[in-house]
């Protein structure tokens, strides 16, 4: 089974292609387009990549194309992408409003270019449909709930695509099975003692951090949008509601203008003086940039609160998980939030750390009571194995 799977930017287009049998899982290739003023020509350049190099020769040829969206009104899970769910995606605009628009209309544009392929989204909502109700309300009046004011949770695709790996790793095939049936049943796999406790740290250009116990997630740091929990490259993480009336009052900024400045010119990028790549900020804190220096000490600081709350909640931790860009490259930075932790049973060996860049090992010292692993994360093989799930139990109803 053949699944473009498709993650759409405001301005950019990138692609996997994966051929998934019922005992292989192969990426056939990958692309990508950036600075893009119309998804449409994108699009035609992605389909004649992949005929080119020969993986199909039609379009029909793809089962499905499937893509991760963010947050929509009154809908989570693997779905189709139709009109419906488009319309309470455009709902929640206000939301994710640097994610939801461009994606409504990629997959407008797709389905008009792939009038006969399913188009099937996992939302990155979809793992937190099981934490604890106490872990993902805000304490506001029932009216504002009622219209969305609650954590939801996201990077659902990445904290579970690591959740089943680590624990492939360390031994629990119990609960990376759990992991692996999650859509289908609920969480409803069975799992054997002691209890299987994980902290996964996914730090990239948007970071958050999941507490997962037995593989069922208690919790993440981000909240109702994607512009909460920790500060990420360009937005705000978290902040005091009372922040904002204060800047419209006496700072004298629009709504819309303050808006604008929460998310595109906070978080690294507000801290760091104007820089929102973590190897620039890295480069400038070297050569003594302050503010560089202060804003790496932030995010390792904040991945630290995190961690220490959920290391509570779990009474504990088996392991502990870096993901994505930024925690998979940045030895040093992992190197500052684990340090100290010892009496937590969290010891880093230096050499391990040092030497992993983008791959897979485990860097926690042999006497560390907790497993510390580096693990590159596969969002695009998640939502592929999802898809094919979503058509298959398609057609068994059919």
């Amino acid at each position: 089974m053949k699944i473009l799977v498709a993650n759409l930017g405001s301005t950019s287009l990138k692609y996997r292609l994966f051929d998934l049998t019922e005992d292989q899982e192969t990426m056939l290739a990958k692309g990508g387009f950036e600075r893009l003023s119309d998804y449409g020509a994108a699009i035609d350049s992605c389909l004649e990549e992949i005929k080119r190099g020969g993986w199909i020769a039609r379009e029909s040829d793809l089962a499905a194309v499937g893509f991760k969206p963010v947050i929509a009104r009154g809908v989570t899970g693997c779905v189709r992408m139709d009109e419906s769910v488009l319309e309470a995606m455009e709902a929640y605009n206000g939301i994710a409003p640097a994610h939801n628009p461009p994606y409504v209309h990629g997959v407008r544009r797709f389905a008009e270019r792939l009038p006969g392929i399913p188009l099937v989204g996992l939302f990155e909502t979809a793992f937190y449909q099981w934490a604890p109700e106490a872990a993902m309300r805000y304490a506001v009046p029932e009216s504002w709930y009622r219209r969305g004011v609650r954590r939801w949770g996201f990077h659902g695709a990445s904290h579970k695509f690591v959740a089943e790996r680590a624990a492939e790793l360390l031994g629990r095939d119990d609960v990376a099975a759990r992991v692996r049936n999650l859509y289908v049943d609920g969480g409803q796999t069975p799992v054997r003692e002691p209890a299987f406790r994980m902290v996964s740290c996914h730090l990239g250009g948007s970071s958050s951090i999941t507490g997962t116990l037995n593989g069922l997630a208690i919790g993440n740091s981000l909240g109702m949008s994607p512009q909460s929990g920790l500060p990420h490259n360009n937005r705000v993480g978290d902040l005091d509601s009372m922040a904002l009336p204060l800047m419209l009052r006496e700072g004298g900024l629009s709504l819309d203008e303050a808006e604008r400045q929460l998310c595109k010119e906070s978080g690294l990028k507000g801290l760091s003086g104007g820089f929102n790549d973590m190897r620039d900020i890295m480069v400038q804190a070297q050569q003594g940039n302050a503010a560089a220096g202060l804003a790496i000490e932030v995010l390792a600081h904040q991945v630290r609160h995190w961690i220490g709350a959920f290391y509570l909640e779990l009474n504990g931790l088996d392991a502990l998980v870096f993901t994505a860009g930024i925690a998979e490259n940045n030895a040093d930075l992992r190197a500052d939030i684990c340090r100290n932790l010892d009496q937590l049973g969290i010891v880093l060996d230096p050499d391990r750390n040092s030497q992993v860049r983008a791959s897979e090992a485990v860097i926690s010292a042999k006497d560390s009571a907790v497993r510390v692993l580096v693990i590159p994360t596969n969002e695009e093989l998640v939502i592929a194995r999802e898809v094919k799930r979503h058509l298959l139990n398609e057609q068994s109803e059919n």
